[in-house]
């Protein structure tokens, strides 16, 4: 399974957040990709939503599912969540992309594209805590797919 995860903004390197989420990314075993972008173009409010989900958008394989963090989403539990990733597994797909929009959100057109909407609460989260978050449920959803204790019920 390819894992990708694009996020709007860049994390600095050896930070809190770096560390734990290639610890995750070490653990996992899965071809996990982080891309991280940036608009370019001096732009704000609608204009930079758009541009920042085009952005996204074309970071991704064309065959990827696509997920998006929205505060909109679903709020699975992890043994829901890693019940996903095996259906879209077992269905033969071979790319996942997570998606995670700048200060704005994402554009209304790439959520409608989306194949899933993720939210991990009604809090909001700093994206590069998100970031973490998001590493460590993939995390749990392989240890959860492949059996391993790591995750109770």
């Amino acid at each position: 399974m390819n894992i990708i995860i694009a996020a709007i903004g860049k994390l600095k390197k050896q930070s809190p957040e770096d560390v734990l989420i290639q610890d995750y990314i070490r653990k996992t075993r899965w071809n996990i990709t982080i891309k991280e972008l940036e608009e370019k173009k001096a732009l704000s409010g609608l204009a930079l939503k758009e541009a920042e989900s085009h952005l996204l958008l074309s970071s991704i394989p064309s065959d990827a599912k696509i997920v998006v963090l929205d505060e909109t989403g679903k709020t699975p539990s992890s043994r829901e969540f890693a019940d996903k990733i095996r259906q879209w597994q077992d269905d033969g797909e071979t790319a996942i992309a997570f998606l995670i929009g700048g200060a704005n959100g994402h554009a209304d057109f790439l959520k409608q594209r989306a194949d899933y909407k993720l939210s991990f609460g009604r809090m909001t989260l700093p994206h590069m805590l998100a970031r973490v978050v998001l590493s460590e449920q993939i995390y749990r959803a392989k240890t959860i797919i492949d059996g391993h204790p790591y995750h109770r019920d």
